[in-house]
């Protein structure tokens, strides 16, 4: 690594030492950038100003249970960059959520939108509230709780939050409700899964079915079919699931989803009845071990993840490094040529060395996980002016904007000498179009 690029992590680490996951996403971003830096020391001070987020908010969140006891959890909410727009991003409710992961997801989240064909700044945050075993009031009056603080922060050209992990429908209408209560208007529609509470979005499903028409994209560049494809699929929450039925009406084989606990696999692959049976066992809060009791081809593994099933695409769509170096090398073994980040940072670096070194390809979340994205901007556009698109027109404009994606992160691959067939083409080249975007944005608009 250049002594340029290396003195950026050694301020980011000098800076936020206890910041795991931020760091290591910042290594990333600045190991994709080694070329883009040495040709321009100008970029230096850019990424550094880059990497300190412009606005971080942490705060507390009172809420009082069924029984009147009163609790108390951490609320976050960072404003990573707005160099290109207002900010977009999800909040996340998770039992281990913290600073370190607000920043990393704020970060990633600011590559992603701008190397999106809109023009948006990223964000990210959330609470390390745990939502299973809570009751419907209870989840309510935590999310008004968290509300009352950040609502004077959210707005349509300010920032508006989307759905993360263990944040969906329910969350989302109990954040708006009170939102819109405070602001005292209707504006500022979060971006979820009923925009405007009119209606049905596909938004949900545009990040899965995005990622499923990237590696489709990504197989024709290599000349290849995604029927017949067995596919390994970790994770159950709703981008998992909606993986696996766009993976099922392309023709490929999904074969597994996973959780906490363990990893399920139907050597037979998943159908669309055995998904609307994986959906019900969700719903219905039961284990996943229960779907072998009514398909018995079907085993459920304990303490195991799904990466040794033999495979030609892995997707995972868990959470962050969630598969490590032994992951790695058994996906390699099982015969594993692409893997598709569904979710951010899914790979230690110990595993993105490993499967690099055996030529798999790895398709960045920033580019393969766009569909959110883009399916958030078309909801705001769609209700604000209030028209109406068909299923096969959103799925037209997300393939659409999916394909513009990947031709950027190609062409600048290409700009700074990485050849397509290399593993490391399109890793780099996502990264290197986003940040070229939003320095040039930071270069025009001064030291702000």
């Amino acid at each position: 690594m250049s002594k340029t690029a290396g003195s950026i992590i050694e301020a980011a680490l000098k800076r936020d030492p206890h910041e795991a996951e931020f760091i290591q996403s910042v290594q990333e971003a600045v190991h994709a950038l080694e070329r883009v830096i040495a040709k321009n020391s100008h970029y230096v001070n850019i990424m550094e100003r880059l990497l300190e987020p412009e606005r971080i908010i942490v705060f507390r969140v009172p809420w009082v249970d069924d029984r009147g006891e009163t609790h108390v959890n951490r609320g976050f909410r960072v404003h990573f960059n707005q160099a290109l727009g207002p900010c977009r991003g999800g909040i996340r409710f998770h039992p281990k959520m913290n600073l370190s992961i607000a920043k990393f997801l704020g970060f990633e989240q600011t590559l992603k939108n701008a190397l999106s064909p809109y023009k948006l700044g990223g964000a990210a945050g959330g609470s390390d509230f745990d939502s299973k075993g809570k009751s419907d009031n209870e989840i309510m009056r935590f999310c008004q709780s968290f509300m009352n603080e950040i609502y004077r922060y959210f707005g349509p050209d300010k920032d508006l939050p989307s759905e993360e992990m263990g944040v969906g429908i329910r969350e989302m209408g109990y954040l708006f409700g009170q939102y819109r209560r405070l602001a005292g208007n209707f504006q500022g529609s979060f971006t979820g899964t009923r925009v405007f509470w009119s209606g049905s979005s596909l938004r949900t499903e545009a990040t899965a079915y995005g990622l499923v028409f990237f590696t489709q994209l990504i197989l024709a560049e290599l000349n290849k079919d995604i029927k017949g494809l067995r596919c390994v699929v970790s994770g159950c929450g709703k981008i998992a699931l909606h993986v696996l039925e766009k993976l099922v009406a392309v023709g490929a084989i999904p074969i597994t989803v996973s959780d906490s606990k363990g990893y399920l696999v139907d050597e037979d692959g998943f159908d669309f009845m055995k998904i609307s049976f994986l959906r019900d066992l969700k719903a219905q809060q039961r284990s996943l071990r229960d779907y072998s009791k009514t398909y018995a081809r079907a085993k459920y593994y304990d303490e195991a993840k799904p990466w040794n099933e033999r495979c030609d695409v892995a997707i995972p769509c868990g959470s962050q490094n969630e598969i490590d170096h032994a992951d790695a090398i058994n996906l390699v073994n099982s015969g594993c040529h692409i893997l598709v980040e569904g979710s951010n940072m899914p790979c230690t670096p110990e595993a993105v060395d490993a499967l690099k070194k055996a030529n798999v390809l790895i398709v960045p979340a920033i580019a393969a996980g766009a569909g959110g994205v883009v399916a958030g901007e078309i909801e705001l556009n769609h209700e604000c002016n209030v028209l109406h698109w068909s299923a096969d027109d959103f799925e037209s404009k997300l393939q659409e904007a999916m394909k513009q994606t990947l031709h950027r992160a190609y062409k600048a691959a290409n700009d700074f000498g990485y050849q397509k067939e290399s593993p490391e083409a399109l890793l780099h080249g996502a990264v290197i179009s986003a940040f070229l975007a939003i320095a040039q944005a930071m270069t025009d608009q001064g030291c702000v």
